[in-house]
């Protein structure tokens, strides 16, 4: 079988748009599956062996935040110390990402909020501490500018990083246009994306490089046929 074919923000929307209308497959299915394929490549990326290893995922209010508390549920299971960091109101989160927020705070997950410019300040602490960080903040629906304090976050994610720390991003790293590939003032620089269905166009472009890391692509579930193919 051909490889999937690199897909825009109006691709992925219409194939996810198409498995839960047509196919009638629950939106909060796909996201389960997502999630649970970025932890598998998060114990890959710590060398298959996660028990007490320190993970911090970072979440925002949309479905990438959503399939964050999937990632953490599954890491904590396999034995990790999780920690989240919530950049968004939890009053906000709708949906598919409504019911795996509340499934991740009845299972206690520890949970900091990281909303402004103070808590942000207070987050340096877990990411530091960090043997993994995992950004679950902005997905592929991301363009424009990112702004204040979510701008202040990614920088810290980034310099953090700089210890030598992983970074996996969840479908494209938080602040990259889905479209272009450019960052939007300031991008997320991961060592791993992991992406879903299909590579995203962006992730491809000139203007990604140094943002992305290496690619992988999982598989959620769509029907084969939904996925254009090279």
């Amino acid at each position: 079988m051909k490889p999937p074919k690199p897909l825009t923000r109006q691709e992925v929307r219409e194939v996810d748009r198409v498995a839960i209308e047509q196919y009638d497959m629950p939106g909060v299915v796909l996201m389960e599956n997502a999630g649970r394929g970025v932890a598998q490549h998060v114990i890959e990326a710590l060398g298959g062996h996660i028990e007490g290893r320190r993970v911090t995922i970072v979440c925002g209010g949309g479905n990438n935040g959503g399939d964050g508390f999937v990632i953490a549920r599954h890491l904590y299971n396999a034995g990790a110390e999780v920690a989240i960091l919530l950049a968004t109101d939890a009053k906000q989160l709708k949906g598919d990402a409504g019911i795996n927020y509340r499934i991740a705070r009845a299972m206690n997950l520890p949970m900091m909020p990281c909303q402004t410019e103070e808590q942000v300040q207070h987050a340096v602490t877990p990411l530091m501490r960090s043997d993994c960080i995992v950004d679950a903040l902005l997905g592929t629906g991301f363009a424009g500018q990112v702004r204040p304090p979510l701008r202040d976050l990614i920088e810290g994610i980034n310099t953090v990083a700089l210890h030598g720390i992983k970074v996996v991003a969840v479908d494209i790293p938080s602040g990259l246009d889905c479209d272009t590939g450019q960052p939007g003032g300031i991008a997320i620089r991961a060592s791993l994306t992991v992406t879903f269905v299909a590579p995203k166009v962006g992730l491809l472009a000139d203007a990604a490089t140094g943002y992305v890391g290496h690619i992988a692509v999982v598989d959620i579930g769509v029907p084969r046929e939904l996925v254009p193919r090279e």
